[in-house]
């Protein structure tokens, strides 16, 4: 049986203007109908398949963001939903802002947008369904583990830290 048969989503808004939140709802709306892929809105980290993220990252909310990462079975697919997600969008030179979603996490699907229209949307979550059933037959062969927060953060440090030895900055 296939993960993608029934997958849960988790919807997390970091610090968006809501946009791309209002077209994540019209994305479950009649006439768009992503639950047609058997996707389920959940609010519990630990029943969600999916992390949806909109919106960038800040220092109030990146403990939030790898704490519910980190408490999401693996396999687990993210998705940073519009260009803030992405990349900290029209916010990303603010003080507050330290990016998009993956200064804290791995993302595996980027859907740009400001704001991300639900087509753009549901094309981002059936490319999410087809890793995560990528990333459960690899699990199924020992061939996979997710990082954690943690994990991730030191490999982010760690290819930070190279790219200065590079520039002859360390």
């Amino acid at each position: 049986m296939r993960i993608s048969k029934s997958p849960w989503l988790l919807h997390y808004d970091g610090s968006s203007c809501n946009g791309c939140d209002i077209e994540v709802l019209a994305a479950t709306t009649p006439r768009f109908d992503v639950e047609r892929f058997g996707i389920i809105n959940t609010g519990n980290p630990r029943h969600a398949d999916i992390f949806l993220c909109t919106g960038g990252i800040n220092s109030q909310n990146k403990d939030v963001v790898r704490q519910i990462y980190d408490q999401m079975p693996d396999p687990k697919v993210v998705l940073a939903c519009g260009i803030c997600a992405c990349d900290g969008g029209i916010f990303k030179d603010c003080y507050n802002i330290s990016g998009g979603t993956d200064t804290v996490i791995p993302v595996d699907v980027y859907v740009p947008g400001c704001a991300v229209r639900p087509e753009a949307l549901i094309d981002g979550v059936v490319k999410a369904l087809k890793i995560l059933d990528d990333k459960a037959d690899r699990m199924k062969r020992g061939e996979y583990k997710s990082l954690t927060s943690e994990e991730y953060a030191a490999k982010l440090s760690g290819e930070k830290k190279d790219d200065r030895e590079e520039k002859g900055d360390a």
